[in-house]
């Protein structure tokens, strides 16, 4: 101990070498090395006799172009700025014609036809980074809002504001707009050669494919019974499901009721032969996708009808009035409602096994 306390041993310690003050950097590395040319004061004698010298201006860094530089996608939160300030000058535009704020009641008149815009990919090429389902959801929702102005500009036909808001919604939407709405087009049906409609019912797992041909004989005029609920004097008509009569096919009635719905709501009880193929699933999905291929036959034996089956209103025979009872019916719509899946660990879709403490 008293040797490494004596002065020459502690000046050996105590020694600094230079690789450990600085990084060893090789001499070939300083071969392409440009030093920065710094700015040399002026002499304020030499500004006087008006000798400059080799005086150089300093190397200055110009300023971003703009304010989301330094930010990792630059061109999309420039896009979404533009978009912010064009919502502003619009709702500043519309507050100067006393156009807002609207009633909710004015808001819900006014036709908002919302546009077809860009896809992910085609607004990522745009906007030179890749577009994420929730940067885009936000641009969406930013010009779903800047549309609603729109649409209030041509109610109120001030030009001015609908040109500006037009010429930047104009931008973002898709080129493939014409095409898709030829396709959603529904090709229109038609009877064949012997009266007969075709159409086809889906519900979760289930489809089925109906055949339709009216009865010859017009049903009389039906009479409800308060008790059993079911109408009376009406023509019979014969409902077979994979070759088997309704009833046999169908024994629990609420299946039954379901089926025969589209029937009560049009008013047209035994009035039409029905003829199916029923394949997948259980007696509820059947019964549902049957109940939704009816409606689609029966909207193509009466198109007048289709705004019935749509909202679900009851056709009266005698006034001709179409009362909408039953606004929530919409036959015609495929019900997207499917069977939840079981998850890992559970007894079923929700439900959880017994806990036991020990």
């Amino acid at each position: 101990m008293n040797f490494l306390r004596s002065a020459p041993v502690r000046q050996v310690l105590r020694r600094s070498y230079a690789t450990t003050q600085r990084p060893f950097i090789p001499p070939a590395q300083f071969a392409n090395v440009q030093q920065a040319r710094r700015r040399r004061r002026r002499n304020p004698t030499e500004e006087e006799d008006g000798q400059m010298g080799d005086w150089q201006g300093e190397i200055e860094k110009e300023p971003p172009s703009s304010p989301s530089f330094y930010t990792g996608r630059s061109e999309y939160f420039d896009q979404v700025i533009l978009l912010q300030n064009a919502i502003v000058q619009a709702r500043r535009s519309l507050k100067a014609l006393y156009l807002l704020p609207l009633p909710e009641h004015a808001r819900k008149s006014v036709p908002t036809p919302f546009p077809m815009w860009k896809d992910q990919e085609e607004m990522s090429l745009d906007f030179q980074s890749t577009m994420s389902r929730s940067r885009y959801r936000r641009v969406v929702k930013l010009l779903n809002e800047l549309n609603g102005y729109l649409s209030i500009a041509k109610a109120a036909n001030a030009s001015d504001v609908k040109v500006a808001i037009g010429s930047i919604i104009a931008l973002f939407e898709s080129g493939k707009k014409v095409a898709s709405m030829a396709g959603r087009q529904r090709k229109p049906k038609f009877l064949d050669a012997q009266g007969r409609s075709y159409s086809v019912g889906k519900r979760k797992t289930s489809s089925a494919r109906v055949w339709m041909i009216p009865v010859h004989s017009k049903p009389t005029t039906m009479k409800r019974n308060a008790k059993d609920s079911i109408f009376e004097g009406i023509t019979t008509s014969t409902v077979l499901v994979n070759n088997i009569p309704l009833a046999q096919y169908f024994p629990i009635p609420a299946d039954r009721e379901r089926i025969t719905r589209s029937f009560r709501v049009a008013g047209v009880v035994g009035a039409y032969n029905v003829f199916a193929l029923v394949r997948g699933g259980g007696t509820t999905g059947q019964s549902g996708a049957l109940a939704h291929g009816i409606a689609k036959g029966l909207v193509i034996h009466e198109p007048n009808l289709a705004p019935v089956l749509k909202k679900g209103g009851l056709y009266h025979p005698r006034s001709l009035v179409l009362l909408l009872i039953l606004d929530a019916a919409q036959l015609t719509r495929r019900d997207p409602r499917m069977v939840e899946r079981k998850k890992t660990g559970l007894a079923k879709a929700r439900k959880r096994y017994t806990w036991v403490k020990r």
